[in-house]
């Protein structure tokens, strides 16, 4: 079959590849796939998003695959170059490496033409065969990295880092993709759970590499996470520092209204300071994670983020830590000044010196706090002026 390769001519299906140093499997990918367009009468390209040294992108080319060279080395950047120049209705996505077999590429089209907007291959659901998945990922990198993403935003994915997917271009044109690594997976569900898309799963089959794994195992399942927390910071991250500020603030109270201090729960009171400041610290960097994720488009301003995104809240934030901070160096000054009148000698104000060393350190963290948030907001406060 030859490939349509003329813009002005319509194109059903675009299959997008990935591709770093493939040669040795692009070619057999390419053939299943023009197979299937051929049995299938389907018009359709094969789109290889080649970062590539070896010969990939001329094997793909002799093949009659169209190639595309990424501006970044990446998962997802190679994704969104080859969404880019394809021209599909519908856009199947799967691995150049031959661990999916695209022989079973209608599957995943047949719902789309059917009317769902996503169809993940399901390995789960299909089936695994011998050496195709390390135990690590199959009993342990996969299932938690899944449940973690059904958990927070409520979803109900077998297989939610399958790499071989289908959309249709309307649906995808609504889910504005930008991450450019390994979370570019976890990002197309998530994205598209937030539109209602119609998803769908079926089962497919998974081969071993004959190739060297390009996946690096616990620095992309740490991408995958700290993708998932960016999107849902306030309750993994927000919620945990304010209990902790709110125990280290009862534990300090109750130990001050106690006495003897110096004596007897010093270091009892210190913990208490720590979960203050350590505390206040998640919760603002929870903030900033909430406010990223919003002006990036992935969230919508609701409930306290709101209060503390408008500008003049945060002026408000910039005089109480100012008020805060000024209140740790007025008791610092005064234990210096009692410092002086005893000749420099012996003081008992261990108390009220951590309590100084809080406050000062807390109205400062407020500070920076409202003075970084002003500066991601820069562009909102000018588009309102």
């Amino acid at each position: 079959m030859t490939l349509i390769t003329d813009t002005a001519k319509k194109v059903e299906v675009s299959v997008i590849l990935p591709a770093l140093d493939e040669e040795r499997t692009i070619g057999a990918c390419i053939e299943k796939i023009q197979k299937v367009f051929t049995d299938n009468l389907i018009s359709g390209e094969i789109l290889i998003a080649d970062s590539s040294n070896d010969r990939t992108g001329e094997i793909a080319l002799s093949l009659g695959g169209r190639v595309v060279r990424p501006g970044k080395k990446g998962y997802g950047n190679a994704y969104l170059c080859g969404f880019a120049a394809a021209r599909g209705t519908f856009i199947v996505m799967g691995d150049a490496d031959n661990t999916y077999d695209f022989s079973e590429l209608m599957r995943l089209v047949d719902p789309l033409r059917a009317g769902a907007d996503l169809v993940i291959g399901s390995r789960m659901k299909g089936t695994l065969h011998p050496g195709s998945m390390t135990p690590l990922h199959r009993y342990i990198g996969n299932p938690v990295l899944n449940w973690l993403l059904n958990y927070i935003f409520h979803t109900r994915f077998s297989d939610s880092h399958s790499g071989f997917r289908a959309i249709t271009r309307t649906a995808l044109d609504r889910l504005h993709l930008n991450t450019g690594g390994m979370e570019f997976a976890s990002e197309m569900l998530v994205m598209a759970s937030k539109e209602n898309l119609r998803i769908e799963e079926v089962p497919v089959s998974y081969y071993p590499r004959i190739t060297p794994s390009k996946l690096h195992s616990f620095a992309d399942g740490w991408r995958h996470i700290r993708f998932v927390l960016l999107m849902k910071p306030l309750p993994f991250i927000a919620v945990p520092g304010f209990i902790f500020s709110v125990l280290g603030f009862l534990l300090m109270a109750f130990f001050y209204i106690q006495g003897n201090i110096e004596s007897s729960h010093l270091h009892s009171f210190i913990l208490g300071a720590i979960l203050i400041m350590g505390g206040l610290q998640v919760v603002l960097t929870g903030f900033e994670m909430k406010t990223y994720s919003i002006i990036h488009g992935y969230e919508k301003k609701a409930g306290i983020i709101e209060i503390i995104m408008n500008y003049h809240n945060l002026e408000k934030l910039l005089i109480l830590g100012s008020l805060v901070l000024l209140g740790g160096v007025v008791l610092g000054l005064n234990i210096l000044i009692q410092w002086v009148s005893v000749s420099f000698g012996g003081l008992s104000e261990i108390s009220t010196a951590i309590i100084s060393l809080v406050l000062i350190i807390t109205g400062v963290q407020i500070l920076f706090f409202a003075v970084f948030q002003s500066m991601m907001l820069l562009n909102e406060y000018f588009g309102q002026e």
